[in-house]
Order: C-alpha cells, then structure tokens, then sequence
C-alpha cells in the first residue's frame, strides 16, 4: 500500500514547502472542476487531498510516521484513519483558476445603492407648460467624520478573529464543508472595536441633497421622472441607485384632462345653439373664437386639433374638446317673456 510520501511524490523527509509545492501541482491536475465527470481524477484528487491533509499538521505527521496512521495504530489496525478536510481551505489555490474567492481576507460584495423617491407638487398650468423645480432628497451617505469606515479617527476596522478577514465560516461535513457568513463580523471580514460616536460604528448618515429637475411640458399627475444615479450611494463601490421623481398636479378650475385632451366647459344660449353662433372659448396659449353650429344640443363636443396639453411621447399637443353648456335664465324680460311665449305657441 503506497505511503502519504508516495501520494505525493516527496521523500520522508520533506520539508513542509516541498509538501505543499507537490500537493499544489497534483491538487491541480487531478481537480474534479479541471477534470469533468473523470471518477478516477476525483479519487486520485481525495488521496492527495488525504495526503496533504496529514502531512501539512506537524502532529498528524508525527503520529503517521510513528504508527502508520494518525490515530495511534498501525496499518493492521484497521487502516489510517484520517479526520475530514474542508474543501473551503482550497480557495486560495483555485480561486483564480476556477473562478473561487481566495481563502484570504473577504473583499466586501459591491452592492448597488437603494432608488428613492421624491415628490413634487405642480400647478396644473405648470405641469402644461413645464417648470424646473428644486427637489430636496434624504440621502444615506459616508460619514463624514470616519470616512465610512465606521471606526473612531485614529483607528480602524481590524480582522475578524472569528473568521480571519474570510467573512465566511465553515463547518466541515466529509469532504464537503457548508458554509455561512461569520455571525461576528456579518460577512464583512472585519469588526470595529471603537465605533465612531458620529454615526455609531455604522459609518453612515443621513444628509439633504438638491437636485434641479425639469419637469417636461404635458406632464400628468403621477407622471415619473428618472435622474440616474441620484440615489442612494453604493456600498463597498457599488453604483448609486436613482431618484425618481414624481409629480402631483393639482386640479384645474377650467379645465378637465383626458389624457393629452382638455375639456373645457362653454356656456351657451338657448338662442345661439339653436339659430349658431360664435362664443368665446378660453384655451393654455389665450382665448379663441368657436363657431357653434345651429341645433347645437346641450354636451355637444366641439373639437379645436391641437389645442390640448403636449403629449410626453411623440411630440405634439391633443385636442381642446369645447362642452356645450346650455344656460337657462332665471329672470326674464318683459321682452324675453313675450318672445318665448310665442316660441311656444308655435311649437304646438
């Protein structure tokens, strides 16, 4: 039965740089990820795995070269009997071969900052011809008396005991080990042992920031601008989120919108919708002259093409759809009176 010194190539007396020089090169040639479906790499890899694991522990190397096996027994004995390894332990040898993190300390994960949301009130003329308003935000930022490192001036964040800078702890199961981020440190591979009193070892705070927007011709109520960038800051050298801005536009007393139509009320006669007319009709660039056609009944829609609030997409403005109000009086002339009198008489 070959020996550990056999599995790996090395005489008894290696030193420990040899050992690991040989269980490198061998650990790279027999990897399961470099050798895809081969059982015999697989195994040739657990041997020298085996191997390494021993020979690299001063004690367990003693114990082998005593007796055969770590265990105090010889090889009759049942054969060596060898504690499981914990594959995590080879990151730093195929983290960049196979695309692994290293086994060193844990580089904290970019994240990408949170969007956030602001809300801006309009008049409803505002919102038709467009503005440019001032939009304070609540950001998250670095604090700036740390830094964003969270530690006390004059000190800094130290190595997670815990871990070892790994952000990542291991429990061994076989030849598999599952693993976890470090409950101490919260997967960022260092603690701070004196926070700092401004932000409470968070290394964050809370700030205002303005920011211009223009806010387009024809925007609606709930209508959302994004500003890119403009939210909170990443983290760890992630990309800022974004803001959206979102506008509340008030009510007209003139006008009701349809999309990117306006309807705007028109009294009228009983006379000039029956005999036509022309009446004044209020629309966002002044008043216009509109034709009302004879036997115009009370609802009617009057269609003036672009004369409506302009449209976000595709440019140009929809239609002002003028409402036929028929008004009643509620007092009469003598002269009125007998008109409307005959009126009647003639109907029947």
């Amino acid at each position: 039965m070959a020996s550990l010194y056999d599995t790996l190539g090395v005489p008894k007396n290696a030193p420990a740089d040899e050992i690991k020089k040989a269980y490198r090169k061998l650990a790279r040639k027999h990897h399961p990820d470099a050798n895809p479906g081969d059982e015999a790499a697989e195994a040739k890899f657990k041997e020298v795995q085996t191997a390494y694991d021993v020979l690299s522990d001063p004690e367990k190397r003693k114990a082998y070269d005593a007796f055969g096996s770590t265990n105090g027994r010889g090889p009759g004995g049942g054969g060596p009997q060898f504690q499981d390894f914990d594959l995590g332990d080879l990151g730093d040898l195929f983290g960049g071969l196979f695309g692994g993190r290293g086994a060193g300390a844990r580089r904290p994960q970019a994240e990408r900052g949170a969007d956030l949301e602001a809300h801006v009130s309009l008049s409803f003329e505002d919102a038709l011809a467009g503005a440019e308003v001032r939009v304070p935000v609540e950001v998250e930022t670095a604090c700036h008396t740390c830094g964003g490192s969270g530690a006390e001036p004059g000190t800094a964040p130290t190595v997670c005991p815990d871990c070892g800078g790994r952000g990542i702890k291991s429990d061994s199961h076989g030849l598999f080990a599952l693993s976890q981020p470090c409950p101490r440190c919260r997967g960022n591979g260092t603690i701070v042992e004196h926070p700092c009193k401004t932000c409470r070892g968070s290394g964050r705070e809370r700030t205002t920031r303005r920011y211009t927007v223009k806010i387009p011709a024809g925007a609606k109520d709930g209508t959302r601008i994004r500003l890119k960038g403009r939210g909170e800051p990443g983290r760890n050298g992630g990309p800022a989120g974004d803001l959206w801005v979102v506008t509340r536009v008030a009510r007209s007393d003139t006008y009701e919108r349809r999309g990117s139509d306006l309807i705007v009320d028109v009294p009228v006669s009983y006379a000039d919708a029956a005999l036509g007319a022309s009446v004044e009709v209020p629309t966002p660039e002044g008043a216009i002259s509109l034709k009302v056609p004879a036997g115009s009944q009370h609802g009617k829609l009057l269609k003036v093409k672009g004369r409506g609030a302009p449209k976000l997409k595709g440019g140009g403005k929809g239609d002002l759809l003028a409402r036929l109000r028929l008004t009643v009086p509620q007092k009469l002339s003598k002269k009125e009176r007998e008109l409307l009198e005959e009126l009647r008489k003639a109907e029947r």
